[in-house]
């Protein structure tokens, strides 16, 4: 107990002095330790406190107060470490927030400075337009920064060309552990900088150049083979790879390269990764930028999460190599390309010029660390023995013994890398959960095959946690004694990241997984995470930290928050980080209810993107409604819950009972009584209330508004059979066409709440567009809610109940294989991907989610008017448009079908990416509305305030319709009244109007 209190009172001391010292946010809470208490590894180690600094003089200061204080601190960027290099027990350092700028490109000498903490992709962009690049860029860039980067001595594809981080290494800035501040760079007196390491390199010197920097991915241990005299006696390199054991980096200057001017990217099928490995040596004679290897179980798992459109036509084979080319024109890398790939040893080759595939397929290459992150059966797998590395030449018989090692040890993994180079990224199912004698048998077995074979335990990613130990079976024990003297050297009293490299912690020490205990069961409803186990669910981030990107710039949604606040609480992992913490139970210890975890929730818009973007799959908007969903079950729940968390309900109450509606909305149009309204259900008083319809769109149907359209359901049961009329094959024979219909195939439009109550003129143009499109339309006789609000709001009781009247309402359609066309796309992703989760067992949901549509999607398929004919879309050459494609539908449908409708249409669009901000509910909410305006300053207003006059606003989504009237005063449309606005006349008959 006494020592337990001395270390509280010592950590308050240390905390109160980082608070005087430091300008930059100093945070000691629970949640924030939790965030910062992992990287990208399996290893958990609480900090006692978190800074942010300012400025170099807050690291300057933070520095002094951890060194008085005799107090380990840790260097961080962003912690996508899969090593556990940037996790420590004292005081973490993150550069990210703050110390992040590029503070100069000088594009005569080709180099730039720049703070630890700036971002690789910053640092690109900022050298573009001077035909600059840096030249490694390991998968992570987009979030990775060039502090983190020089101290793992990141590599990544192209260092092939371009060769590691410390290759591309001037001069470095930064304090010892000693308190010494030193520039370091190269040449005659660089070991001066520092007493004792002139004596250390010319006593050593038969060592540094035997065992040291035998091949070009050694990065294992210390690189002190750049100390020597012929190779420049290079102290910046040298420090590149120490992990932050010696020094903390306040600086760096580094040299850039020029862009390739014509990159051609050629893929090479082999019948396996060795093969492909053994094709490696005679195509470096090429000269390439990148030679990746990459599995055809990874490639599979990529069309089994995104789509087979997501993965461009690949030559045969079982493994692959993406080789790429560059030239001053793009005939001069096509004719390298081809010189290439007669050297190759297959004939199995495909090229792809710049363009949309050749992104595609960078991207399964970068994503692959979280596409890797469970194996094919479906299992956890985890690094470690991430990026092993032996000369390329050992490669392909190096694979062979590694599969055979695997089998061995009975574990799997998804094997690919950077071939170029040697170098293997391999995740791997060892079981975790309960102890880490499995990860220690099978490290200590793959670093004696890895040595056997000359190589590097580490080919990019560094020693951490994970490999330090191991460095004696790669290593003599005099070099281990050097490591030991150079640390020692520059952190006497071991205060830098200890722990890692020189007197390293057991690798199976610290381990994340085996500490967690298992979440209580479910009671009552609940979502299937992992087979129930919200445990497991939960761990499924593996921290590469793709929330903590601009995914914008490239197209994505994730984080919307995180880009908004740049907190790591706000990011997707920081969050599964409160939730992994919640699991564990000492840190946060009040389960469901504990505070941190709704801090932690309190921002996720529940977009979905994360399902999507995230490349290990985490849907955090589940997991916030389980959260939720524990917590107040049975218990009363915020008052915003029940306002509009039943906004369905009372939509249908107001629209029920004729002329109600228009009192409504008048009332509610009286500012101050809005304002009353808004802050007694919970809201934001600067929001508007929504608008109820005058006549819903179910009752201008009862009342013969359209014309032959079919109220279907129990009054046509003759026709549209029950569920219990389902033949073997899931279907009943003849149901498709109608009597009266012909051969018009049937739809049925389901108008989900929003678009019956809230915006029925959607409802009446899709309507139109469908029977132009050749459909008979049925309408079901039933009001059916999805629950999404329920189920955003954690209250899954309730949409259970509304989720069972959806089946029995719907299930009769589809069960006949009757397409269900959805309008409001977060509705319709409930159907596409939430009811299977909410109701795994029922074979009726199955029938539902696999016949649901959007409207795109419809009119890109096959749809004859009559034999032989195709639906013809109308001509949208005279629209320019601003789309806001909607998260869900983004994430859960893509927006595929609707690109190409609108571009077979000859629309001009411009389609924005990320979240508009409002994202049903949360941009309501009181104490959510400057967060949701910021976010639609991520893309949405930006967009709105540059579109020429006479731009249509396109977004199908009510909430973005919401948003963008609210914030920018503009009217957005649907498509299908987009698409009904533009319908010919038929037969003689004038266009029908939405």
């Amino acid at each position: 107990m006494t020592a337990v209190a001395d270390e509280n009172r010592l950590r308050t001391d240390v905390v109160a002095a980082l608070r005087s010292a430091v300008r930059g946010s100093v945070d000691d809470s629970s949640r924030r330790r939790a965030e910062y208490s992992t990287d990208a590894s399996n290893y958990r180690v609480v900090p006692q406190v978190v800074v942010f600094p300012r400025d170099v003089d807050d690291v300057l200061a933070a520095l002094e107060v951890a060194r008085e204080a005799e107090v380990p601190l840790t260097a961080r960027g962003a912690g996508t470490s899969v090593a556990g290099n940037s996790v420590g027990p004292g005081v973490v350092l993150d550069f990210s927030r703050h110390v992040n700028r590029v503070l100069e490109i000088d594009p005569e000498t080709r180099t730039a400075r720049v703070e630890p903490g700036t971002i690789m992709a910053t640092l690109q962009k900022a050298a573009a337009p001077h035909g600059l690049r840096f030249g490694p860029d390991p998968s992570t860039w987009t979030r990775a920064t060039l502090g983190g980067m020089i101290g793992n001595n990141a590599c990544g594809p192209r260092a092939v060309a371009y060769g590691r981080t410390a290759d591309n290494v001037l001069a470095l800035d930064l304090v010892d552990g000693t308190g010494r501040r030193l520039t370091a760079g190269a040449g005659e007196g660089a070991l001066d900088a520092v007493p004792g390491l002139g004596e250390l390199v010319r006593g050593n010197l038969d060592l540094l150049r035997t065992e040291l920097g035998r091949f070009g991915r050694q990065v294992s241990g210390y690189s002190l083979e750049h100390l020597l005299p012929e190779r420049g006696t290079d102290l910046a390199k040298a420090l590149v790879g120490t992990e932050g054991t010696v020094g903390t980096l306040l600086e760096a200057t580094l040299r850039l390269v020029p862009v390739a001017a014509a990159p051609v990217l050629v893929v090479l099928g082999y019948p396996d990764m060795p093969s492909a490995a053994d094709a490696v040596p005679a195509l470096l004679a090429h000269q390439p930028i990148a030679i990746e290897g990459m599995d055809a179980r990874l490639v599979d798992v990529v069309r089994r999460v995104r789509g087979a459109a997501a993965v461009p036509d690949l030559p045969p084979g079982a493994g692959w190599l993406m080789v790429e080319v560059g030239a001053d024109t793009l005939d001069e890398a096509l004719d390298r390309a081809s010189a290439l790939a007669a050297d190759s040893g297959t004939t199995a080759v495909g090229l792809f010029p710049p363009g949309p595939q050749a992104t595609a397929m960078w991207r399964i290459r970068e994503d692959g660390a979280g596409l890797g992150g469970r194996t094919p059966s479906g299992e956890q797998a985890w690094p470690g023995f991430e990026d092993s590395a032996v000369p390329p030449a050992q490669l392909g018989a190096y694979l062979r013994e590694l599969e055979a090692l695997m089998a061995r040890h009975r574990v799997d993994g998804l094997a690919y890398g950077h071939f170029g180079d040697g170098c293997v990224h391999l995740r791997l199912d060892i079981p975790l959960e309960r102890s880490g004698d499995p990860l220690r048998a099978f490290m200590q077995d793959a670093a004696e095959l890895v040595a056997s074979h000359g190589g590097s335990l580490s080919g990019e990613h560094g020693d951490g946690r994970a490999r330090s130990e191991l460095l004696p079976v790669m290593y003599s024990p005099r070099a281990i004694e050097v490591f030991g003297a150079f640390k020692n050297l520059f952190d006497p009293r071991d205060l830098l990241n200890p722990g890692v490299l020189v007197r390293p912690r057991p690798l199976d020490a610290d381990l994340r997984r085996p500490a967690a205990r298992p979440l209580p069961a479910a009671t009552g409803f609940s979502f299937a995470h992992d087979a129930g186990d919200m445990t497991t669910a939960v761990h499924r981030c593996v921290g590469v930290g793709k929330c903590r990107a601009d995914s914008t710039a490239a197209g994505g949604f994730m984080c919307p928050s995180y880009l908004a606040t740049k907190d790591e609480k706000d990011s997707t992992r920081g969050r599964a980080r409160v939730l992994q913490e919640m699991a564990n139970g000492s840190l946060v210890s009040r389960g469901w209810s504990s505070p941190e975890v709704h801090e932690a929730l309190d921002l996720c818009l529940s977009c979905k993107a994360c399902s999507s973007d995230c490349p290990a799959g985490v849907d955090m908007a589940q997991y916030k409604s389980e959260v939720l969903h524990r917590t107040y079950r049975r218990r009363l729940r915020p008052i915003n819950h029940y306002a509009l968390g039943w906004l369905p309900r009372w939509a249908r109450l107001v629209t029920g009972v004729p002329g109600l509606s228009r009192l409504a909305n008048a009332v509610l149009g009286v500012r101050p009584i809005a304002k009353l309204v808004l802050a007694a259900g919970g809201m934001d008083t600067r929001r508007t209330m929504v608008s109820f319809a005058d006549e819903p769109f179910r009752r201008w149907v009862r009342r013969g508004g359209a014309d032959q359209v079919t109220l279907a359901g129990a009054s046509t049961a003759d026709e549209v059979p029950t569920a219990g009329d389902m033949t073997a094959s899931g279907g009943v024979a003849g149901a498709t066409t109608s009597e009266a219909g012909g051969s018009r195939p049937r739809v049925l439009l389901w108008t989900d709440s929003f678009s019956d109550t809230l915006a029925p003129s959607v409802a009446r143009a899709a309507v139109a567009v469908l029977r132009d499109a050749g459909y008979e339309v049925l309408v079901p006789d039933h009001q059916a809610c999805c629950g999404l609000t329920w189920i955003s709001t954690g209250q899954l009781e309730g949409a259970r109940h509304q989720l069972e009247h959806l089946l029995e309402v719907l299930a009769p359609f589809a069960v006949n294989g009757i397409p269900i066309v959805g309008l409001e796309p977060s509705c319709t992703a409930v159907l596409r991907s939430d009811l299977t989760d909410l109701l795994p067992d029922d074979p009726r949901a199955v029938a539902v989610a696999r016949e649901t549509r959007t409207l795109a999607e419809l009119l890109t398929a096959p749809t004859p008017i009559g034999p032989g004919d195709r639906w013809q879309v109308p001509d949208l050459s005279d629209v320019t448009a601003v789309v806001q494609p909607h998260c869900h539908h983004y994430s859960v449908m893509t927006w595929t079908a609707d690109r190409r409708l609108l571009t077979d249409a000859g629309a001009q669009f411009s389609a924005m990416a990320g979240c508009c901000g409002l994202a049903g509910n949360f941009g309501m909410e009181k104490g959510h509305y400057d967060v949701s305006v910021a976010v639609a300053e991520n893309s949405l207003l930006p967009a709105l305030r540059d579109a020429a006059p006479g731009d249509i606003y396109l977004a199908d989504g009510y909430s973005c319709r919401t948003q963008a009237d609210q914030l920018a005063g503009v009217h957005g449309i649907h498509l299908a009244e987009l698409l009904a606005s533009h319908l010919p006349a038929r037969d003689g008959a004038s266009a029908p109007a939405p």
